[in-house]
């Protein structure tokens, strides 16, 4: 027992010895110490408290996942930003003593972290106007894809081909953001197709409300139509317009379906789809024609 004390006076020695001082007060290794154990301990606890708000208190409250999860990152970046200024003055470390310091290394800091200050204030902002929220499908800088998570840095989009693209905040705040969900899941689709000039238009316009109407991912209400376009150099140019909320997702699969579909009852009904044509005038001069044979 005696051997017990005598190692922890040595210990307590070793732990005191002073390794800087700051103004008055020296720096232990006790002091070191004490603050990384409480440094982990508070980011445990507030990455706790942002999981129990999100996700235990505020969902009875009805906001939504978004809402509920930007309280939560400012939750717990409040809390981590209070509890490092009590766990320094706890330490015995006098904050005033590093005002010059601390004030040379904004300036250093604020210099080289201007996108990395910005992206994070983005983030804030995303947060709480919620331009964009968590399962929204969205196109950016020619990334199109779905939202699946907001941070303070940066916003996580995972394309079809199940890549996760990075992107940074900044990028939501200054550029052109193309958002499929933000009022509702429905999408309207264009389906553009030319047809012969000579064609039955009723026919053409009555087949392809029906193809519309067979497809199973194609909402009733809105409902379907069609629209004769334009007089084109080779076809009449005929758009089928459609709404969906479920092949938001995957718009490649709705439109080869319809015009799978539509190919098939074209065919049935012996519409004719044309190739590009032009028509050739000569004005002056002479045209030999001759047999093979000669």
């Amino acid at each position: 027992m005696k051997e017990l004390h005598l190692w922890l006076d040595r210990l307590r020695q070793l732990l005191e010895i002073p390794l800087l001082t700051i103004g008055d007060k020296p720096i232990t290794l006790w002091s070191v110490a004490y603050v990384l154990v409480w440094i982990v301990l508070l980011f445990w606890l507030a990455r706790r408290v942002q999981v129990l708000l999100s996700e235990k208190i505020l969902v009875r409250t009805g906001l939504g996942p978004s809402g509920r999860h930007a309280v939560g990152t400012v939750a717990r970046y409040l809390m981590l930003l209070i509890g490092l200024l009590i766990i320094i003055q706890t330490a015995g470390i006098d904050l005033t003593t590093l005002n010059v310091l601390a004030g040379a290394v904004g300036i250093g800091i604020g210099f080289g972290l201007q996108n990395v200050i910005s992206n994070f204030f983005s983030g804030l902002i995303i947060m709480f106007e919620r331009p964009i929220k968590v399962g929204d499908r969205i196109e950016i800088d020619g990334v199109e894809g779905d939202v699946v998570e907001i941070g303070a840095r940066s916003t996580v989009v995972l394309t079809n081909d199940n890549i996760a693209i990075i992107v940074p905040n900044s990028k939501f705040i200054t550029e052109n953001v193309v958002n499929w969900k933000y009022n509702d899941g429905k999408v309207r689709f264009r389906i553009r197709v030319g047809v012969a000039y000579g064609s039955d238009v009723r026919l053409v316009q009555k087949v392809l409300l029906e193809v519309a109407e067979a497809a199973d991912d194609v909402l009733k209400d809105p409902a379907p139509v069609v629209r004769l376009m334009n007089f084109g150099d080779s076809a009449l140019e005929f758009e089928l317009r459609v709404w969906s909320e479920t092949q938001v997702h995957r718009k490649g699969s709705l439109t080869s379906a319809i015009n799978l579909a539509i190919c098939e009852k074209f065919a049935e009904h012996g519409i004719e789809i044309p190739f590009p044509q032009r028509d050739l005038h000569i004005r002056s001069g002479e045209l030999e024609a001759r047999k093979a044979g000669e």
